[in-house]
């Protein structure tokens, strides 16, 4: 027996300690990965070998190894907080210097660049104007807060059910070519004129809203006007009227005041088994189908001027769908009316989906893609340089990162407004401990023991 073997077991088991006490100061840190202190025996060799019968000269650690196993989620007040649910990195970067790390607790600096504590910028895809990703390479994340542009409506998606039991209102004169119709005959002020109306909100270029009301009134199938091509009389007929903001408008989208006729935009069929059989409108003397929309009216919508200060908007190319819309024995209803129109909207509020689509939700009620954060894998974590900070930087040993979009490969998925918790078994690292304390206290007495044989052979006489 030496010294050599307690000094050595006493250094090993003094780093044990340092580790598992760092373990535990660690208990409380996002995406902290605990570490694991690995021993090796250590023998002396001779020119020739050590002997079979050889005694070892103690232990020195050869590994300080993290572990980086999946530590428990949390769920977190802020909504910039994500967490990795598999092997995954975050890729950060600090004037150009990559680094990874697994604490996901992320804020916006001044320029709109999502950062850490440190400051380093998170990484991932960006995102243009209309929300289209560019998959190349990563670059920092900046959070567009721009004010969403405005989107004019071209198309309003409507189906309804006309009530086949309604007669027609008051005296109806023939549709002539061009249509004629008495200014008692349809009047948006009188109910007693029309049998049906709804409503939509449209919005121009400019995102300025303009309410369009459009009126049903049940005609004589037989007395519309002759078409070119010709059409197939349906077994009932709906002529469409308009107004915008309150004016009446035309088929050529101009607004009509008292004492203009009011003008008929479309006319929607229907066969005996309350099928639409098209909508077709009316211009100079022959009506036709719309040759790629057959249940479509192409309108064109003036857009009043403006009360204080005139804005001048081009009128609106809007295309009214009734596909899918009936004529049964039920009362008028509307199950439909979409349009794709919105108006400007500024950025409420965002989120990180489970593949790092990072979306913006405007008080207009919209939603963009404002970016994507890509994760990084390696193929040996444990290869990784510890940097401190939570980060941890690529080696030779670690592997080149593999860097893609969440949910792909062996990355894993994020969790919004969610942290990971440090991996730490707090009861695991203090019941090793004292184990580490029981193994320092043997390695003392092996140097206490060795200590009283050199003190009996000094006082042999």
């Amino acid at each position: 027996m030496g010294f050599q073997q307690g000094l050595s077991g006493l250094n090993a088991s003094s780093q044990q300690l340092d580790v598992i006490g760092n373990n535990i100061a660690n208990t409380g840190t996002v995406g902290f990965k605990s570490s694991q202190a690995q021993f090796a025996d250590v023998y002396a060799n001779s020119l020739n070998g050590a002997s079979a019968n050889a005694v070892g000269i103690g232990v020195r650690v050869v590994d300080i190894a993290q572990q980086f196993t999946q530590g428990n989620i949390s769920s977190s007040t802020n909504p910039l907080d994500v967490a990795i649910n598999g092997n995954g990195f975050f890729r950060m970067s600090t004037n150009g210097q990559v680094t990874y790390t697994r604490n996901g607790q992320f804020k916006l600096d001044k320029n709109g660049f999502l950062v850490n504590s440190q400051g380093a910028q998170l990484t991932g895809y960006a995102a243009n104007n209309a929300g289209v990703l560019s998959t190349g390479s990563a670059v920092p994340i900046n959070i567009n807060t721009a004010d969403l542009a405005p989107n004019q409506t071209t198309t309003v998606n409507a189906v309804m059910n006309f009530n086949s039991t309604l007669n027609v209102p008051g005296t109806q004169l023939p549709v002539t070519t061009p249509p004629v119709i008495t200014p008692t005959q349809f009047d948006p002020t009188n109910a007693t004129t029309y049998n049906s109306s709804t409503s939509t909100t449209v919005y121009d270029s400019l995102g300025n809203s303009h309410v369009i009301q459009t009126y049903y009134v049940k005609v004589d199938p037989t007395k519309i006007p002759a078409s070119t091509p010709p059409l197939v009389t349906p077994a009932s007929a709906w002529t469409m009227y308009g107004t915008v903001d309150g004016n009446l408008f035309d088929t050529t989208g101009n607004l009509t005041t008292p004492p203009a006729l009011p003008v008929p935009l479309a006319v929607l069929g229907f066969n005996n088994l309350g099928v639409q059989t098209g909508v077709y409108t009316t211009t100079g003397t022959s009506a036709a189908y719309s040759a790629t929309s057959p249940n479509a009216a192409k309108l064109v919508v003036p857009v009043p001027s403006q009360a204080v200060t005139p804005i001048n908007t081009a009128p609106l190319a809007i295309k009214f769908d009734f596909t899918n819309s009936t004529q049964y024995g039920s009362p008028y209803s509307v199950s439909t009316m979409r349009q794709d129109g919105f108006a400007s909207g500024k950025l409420a509020s965002f989120n990180t989906g489970k593949d790092g689509t990072i979306v913006g939700s405007y008080t207009n009620g919209q939603t963009k893609v404002l970016g994507q954060v890509v994760l990084a894998y390696f193929t040996n974590s444990n290869g990784l340089q510890s940097l401190g900070g939570n980060q941890w930087g690529e080696t030779s040993a670690s592997g080149q990162a593999l860097v893609g979009a969440p949910t792909t490969g062996n990355l894993g998925t994020l969790t919004s407004s969610a942290t990971e918790n440090s991996n730490t078994d707090l009861t695991g690292d203090l019941v090793n401990m004292i184990t580490a304390q029981r193994s320092y206290q043997a390695n003392a007495q092996t140097i206490k023991t060795q200590d009283q044989i050199l003190q009996t052979l000094v006082n042999l006489r």
